[in-house]
């Protein structure tokens, strides 16, 4: 489990789109060197002043990098801190200058930017170099007589620095990578519900359509009047899906919410039975009270039964007659679709995404769903969802 969690962190790549340098990360630079210098005119000890004030200007420039290659900002900057050290533990006796504080920023800016093989080498790097400036440090080695505990404190608060640094990084960027995930994921549901919207919806017009377009073609020539009625239905059913097109279009557009676009509700079921126009019959039958029914119910329940008459009439081979059932039980409703189609139900499961939608439906509002061949004849698909089911 955790050498898991390790690989999955080393590989973690670097976060998309870091944000490019600003005129406030010159700012920054220009205080820190102006600091620097500031801080080197009023000290009275000025041993290795300039090269004091280089260190100190060279750290501070590493600080434009810091995001868009946080590695080398950080390997520059506390390797040369690593070798100003060490040159002050055996050759130059000068003191840091407060504005090298400054170097706390890197560690913030190689968790929240870097890879995950950069945040390890630059903390590498990084814990490699305290030790040495902690040895290196006048304060440190001027109090010898003091007790180590003290010692110890100040070991430990230098590294809690440093780490601290690191793990606000990381901890931003954990909450931002969950934000562009949840944003990832509403997007994705979003995708989901307009197509299943469009294949239950239009695609169900459509297949009225051609249905219609069929039997006024056989109709033509024997009985040019049902034929003229054939067209009149065609029409209506190619108004209607316009109709809802422009409904999605618009939400698309104008980013409406949901709550605003007109839905089909357990009312509209009633109309599936006259809406196909053409062979087999179906018949609608609604059995119970569902006066209190919430709308998001109502709507999954008429595109369920939408998208199953529509299979049924396009796939169910022989079918005479589809049967729709909605009953009240109790605490929840029962949705049923039944055809009499031919016993062998190999040929009748639709090569599509209409089972796949019908499912996921359910299974949003807390149903199951089960559609499959009658061992009499015929398909069936039974739905069950709760009525206390809370939409939004």
């Amino acid at each position: 489990m955790v050498r898991t969690v390790l690989r999955g962190l080393w590989a973690e790549p670097r976060p998309a789109h870091a944000p490019v340098r600003v005129w406030r990360d010159w700012a920054l630079v220009a205080v820190l060197v102006s600091g620097s210098v500031l801080e080197l005119v009023l000290r009275e000890d000025r041993a290795w002043a300039p090269l004091v004030l280089a260190v100190s200007v060279l750290v501070a420039l590493t600080l434009l990098w810091r995001r868009a290659h946080p590695l080398a900002a950080a390997a520059v900057a506390f390797g040369t801190m690593f070798a100003w050290d060490v040159a002050k533990i055996f050759v130059i006796d000068a003191t840091n200058l407060l504005t090298i504080a400054g170097l706390l920023m890197l560690p913030y800016a190689l968790f929240r930017w870097g890879s995950g093989r950069e945040a390890a080498a630059g903390l590498g790097i990084i814990l490699a170099w305290l030790p040495v400036t902690h040895v290196a440090d006048p304060t440190a080695n001027a109090r010898v007589g003091v007790p180590g505990l003290e010692q110890v404190g100040t070991v430990v608060g230098g590294y809690a620095f440093f780490l601290f640094s690191a793990a606000l990084g990381a901890s931003i960027r954990f909450h931002a990578h969950a934000r562009t995930r949840d944003i990832e994921q509403a997007k994705l549901r979003q995708r989901n519900e307009l197509a299943r919207e469009l294949h239950d919806a239009v695609g169900h017009h459509v297949s009225a359509i051609v249905i219609q377009a069929q039997a006024g073609r056989a109709l033509a020539a024997s009985n040019p009047d049902r034929a003229l009625g054939t067209l009149e239905t065609i029409e209506e059913t190619a108004s209607r899906t316009l109709k809802e097109m422009r409904t999605m279009v618009g939400l698309l557009r104008d980013g409406a919410g949901p709550d605003f676009v007109p839905q089909p509700g357990l009312a509209d079921i009633q109309q599936l039975a006259r809406s196909v126009g053409g062979w087999p019959r179906v018949d609608v039958q609604v059995a119970g009270d569902f006066a209190a029914l919430s709308p998001g119910l109502g709507v999954t329940l008429y595109r369920i039964a939408q998208e199953s008459v529509t299979n049924a009439v396009h796939h169910a081979r022989d079918a005479t007659r589809v049967t729709v059932q909605v009953a009240d039980e109790d605490e929840q409703v029962r949705l049923t679709v039944r055809d009499d189609g031919a016993a062998n139900g190999t040929g009748h499961t639709p090569a599509g995404y209409g089972l796949v939608g019908m499912a996921e439906r359910a299974s949003l509002l807390g149903g199951t769903l089960q559609a499959g061949p009658d061992p009499d004849g015929g398909w069936t698909v039974n739905a069950v969802l709760p009525k206390g089911v809370v939409t939004t």
